[in-house]
């Protein structure tokens, strides 16, 4: 854990897009290079030419579309569709081969436009646009030309890094095992159908090496605005996938649903558990709630709803964004019982380079209309009557403002410790919101805080790391861990979270 949140640190530095973006370009430039020694199908003109006629004709139709729309231009969503599509569709020199790549591309951007719910894509747009050219034969089809075993270990690698980075790594590791099984079945069915040998092992390497499962899975089924919100339904939509993907069913006699067909099918199912879609936020107020946080008050414009705990992904179009884009993930301070208000917060001190979405953000003023993709996340509070201990560093104390707050709405009451650091006293945020819940506290910070209410305890000193959260809640092992903060921190921790009755985590990279 302590690796994996240290390497998520890292990582943070980059927006999901612009990373995605980056790993695409890297395969490509290794496909070329493998396809001068044979070791891929398409050549490396190929390959150039297709890329070429992809990343222009979706960047001309997103630019039409987000222009008629208002819409600011991402330049990355193009290109990363673009790559997608040149991985999976065949790459030609051909006048019709070209122009069926063409189409396919424009499809797949206009899909994020006409097939979309409040914002949300229903449909992985390579996915649409491969999906129609291949059933109804427009010029080219889904090659998967990327499933060629040279191509294994680059895939497998830096998908490795982006689903690290968007932390679904579990969900693909589902549909990996799910497809790889059920392709292991299949060749055992027809390799006895045909009475030839059939070794399991053989097969599996088979179905990782020779197939597009691995690129299917880190760069298609993990695109976060086709997933639905919660685990477990994603789980749901992984296995679907892989039961699909396979062992693909022959419909009419005339095509398959397969590969990209399949994600298409698990698409439809992820959009059932999040009909809800996105919303509109309209900024009512901001103030610092801490000497470097402030704190930015909405008001819904749609229906919205979460459960305490989750986060939602802020829009703030900018020109100009850096390699972080222009959307951001939020732990929601406010309770799902204070809809329709809405809280956020953000750190917002004096910073030499702020990123260019925080100098968006700040500059906004009341009356401004933001989108929401949605609300997602696990963070939340277990079923039952479980010990809970709250960690929480700075602003990660915002998913745990919402949880107290809505158990006190509700009139629930929980057996809960929260240990809450901060680099001063005066950096203690919601504090008045804590103290009402009544929960005990454990302030961890550097001087001590004035005038403390009777259940909560200043650490005078003690170091928060691993032996010094152990010092504080000797009863950890009872307890369920929630910890909130920076990748580092949880890092730390590490120790002596694993030795709590249950462990979740909520880090972020910072912005």
């Amino acid at each position: 854990m302590a690796l994996r949140q240290r390497v998520l640190a890292v990582l943070g530095a980059l927006s999901m897009y612009r990373l995605v973006l980056f790993a695409l370009i890297a395969l490509a430039v290794i496909a070329i290079g493998l396809s001068f020694t044979g070791l891929v199908g398409p050549s490396a003109a190929s390959i150039l030419a297709s890329f070429l006629v992809l990343a222009v004709v979706i960047s001309l139709v997103d630019a039409a579309a987000q222009r008629l729309l208002r819409l600011p231009w991402r330049i990355e969503s193009s290109l990363v569709t673009a790559l997608i599509l040149l991985f999976v569709l065949q790459p030609s020199l051909t006048l019709t081969g070209l122009a069926g790549n063409a189409l396919a591309g424009a499809l797949a951007a206009l899909s994020k436009y006409v097939i979309a719910w409040r914002g949300r894509h229903i449909l992985n747009p390579a996915a649409f646009g491969a999906a129609v050219v291949t059933i109804f034969g427009l010029g080219t089809f889904s090659a998967w030309w990327v499933g060629a075993p040279a191509m294994a270990i680059p895939v497998a690698v830096l998908g490795l890094v982006v689903l690290w980075r968007t932390e679904k790594v579990r969900v693909v590791l589902v549909f990996l095992l799910v497809a790889v099984g059920v392709s292991v079945v299949r060749q055992a069915v027809q390799a006895q159908s045909a009475g030839l040998a059939f070794a399991v092992s053989d097969a599996a390497l088979f179905a990782l090496t020779q197939t597009p499962y691995l690129f299917l899975g880190a760069f298609m089924l993990s695109e976060p605005l086709t997933l639905p919100p919660r685990r477990w339904q994603q789980f749901s939509v992984a296995g679907l996938v892989g039961v699909v993907a396979g062992w693909p069913i022959l419909v009419g006699g005339m095509f398959t649903l397969g590969q990209e067909r399949a994600l298409l099918i698990g698409n439809l199912l992820a959009f059932a558990f999040a009909v809800r879609g996105s919303v509109r936020l309209v900024l009512t107020r901001r103030e610092f709630v801490t000497p470097t946080a402030q704190e930015l008050t909405f008001r819904t414009k749609g229906r919205l709803s979460f459960v305490a705990g989750q986060y939602l992904e802020l829009e703030v179009p900018h020109r100009n964004p850096d390699a972080r884009g222009t959307r951001r993930e939020f732990s929601i301070v406010s309770a799902p019982a204070d809809l329709p208000t809405l809280r956020i917060a953000y750190k917002d001190g004096d910073q030499k380079h702020p990123s260019s979405y925080k100098r968006a953000l700040k500059a906004a003023e009341p009356g401004a209309v933001l989108p929401v993709t949605g609300t997602w996340g696990d963070f939340v509070l277990p079923r039952g009557t479980a010990p809970v201990l709250m960690v929480a560093a700075g602003i990660g104390v915002t998913p745990f403002v919402s949880q107290l707050r809505q158990l006190r709405a509700t009139g629930v009451e929980r057996d809960i410790v929260l240990v809450y650091v901060a680099a001063a006293a005066s950096e203690l945020a919601f504090r008045a919101e804590l103290e009402e819940t009544g929960v005990p506290t454990i302030v961890f910070t550097r001087d001590q805080p004035a005038d403390l209410p009777e259940q909560w305890t200043w650490a005078r000193g003690i170091r928060l790391d691993a032996d010094g959260l152990e010092r504080v809640v000797p009863d950890l092992a009872m307890r369920h861990a929630y910890i909130s903060g920076p990748p580092r921190l949880i890092a730390d921790l590490a120790p002596a979270l694993q030795k709590a009755r249950g462990l979740t985590t909520d880090a972020f990279a910072g912005y």
